[in-house]
């Protein structure tokens, strides 16, 4: 029979490896967001999503402009004179330049412009939160976006979340290669620790797993 010293030591071999592991799940972190009075910088151009609300206007011909279109999940818009035009995976400014082709047919260099008034994007410009969540959710992505953002959207972590089991799925590089990151949610959220804080960028989804105890 083990005395209690013994099992003590047993315990303490025991749960070692298993802390080792929890500190080390996830993969690297990355370096902490940073914070100054500089104005949010640009990213990207936007690429139009199906299920994107979009405006277009052509100039000096109202019946040929139309608002609120919903891009349609085949990823094709349909307005006066042009019909299932594609438009997911543009950019505003090609898809008006595409519609003005289109145009050109019927009217004499017409001015086209193009407004998006409500954003879903593509899949590789949103990112998606699931797991322990409040609400998972896919959201587009915003100029200097990070994970404090992300989870205010989706409410924060769940009653049973691991928050700083949490890990975060990136393509990186040329040849768009899957790399893992360690988030340290609960230290964010719970604790106000801002150096769990880290930038978000285009296509990325967070993994939220739930506590085994």
């Amino acid at each position: 029979m083990l005395n209690s010293l013994s099992l003590s030591r047993l315990v303490g071999i025991s749960i070692a490896p298993l802390a080792l592991v929890a500190c080390t799940t996830g993969g690297p972190e990355l370096p902490p967001a940073t914070y100054g009075p500089a104005p949010e910088a640009p990213t990207e151009e936007y690429i139009i999503g199906p299920l994107d609300q979009i405006t277009v206007h052509v100039w000096r011909n109202p019946e040929l402009s139309a608002e609120k279109i919903q891009v349609r999940p085949d990823g094709r818009i349909t307005m006066p004179l042009v019909r299932d035009m594609d438009a997911v995976g543009k950019t505003p400014t090609q898809l008006q330049d595409d519609i003005s082709a289109e145009l050109e047919q019927y009217i004499e260099q017409p001015i086209v412009s193009v407004i998006v008034n409500e954003f879903v994007s593509t899949f590789e410009q949103q990112i998606r939160i699931v797991g322990s969540t409040e609400q998972p959710a896919s959201l587009p992505y915003r100029a200097n976006m990070t994970v404090l953002d992300a989870m205010i959207a989706v409410g924060g972590l769940g009653e049973f979340a691991s928050g700083n089991s949490a890990k975060l799925l990136r393509y990186e590089g040329p040849e768009k290669e899957q790399k893992e990151y360690r988030l340290r949610l609960a230290d964010l959220l719970k604790r106000g620790d801002s150096s769990a804080n880290v930038m978000l960028k285009p296509g990325d989804v967070i993994i939220i797993p739930e506590s085994r105890f």
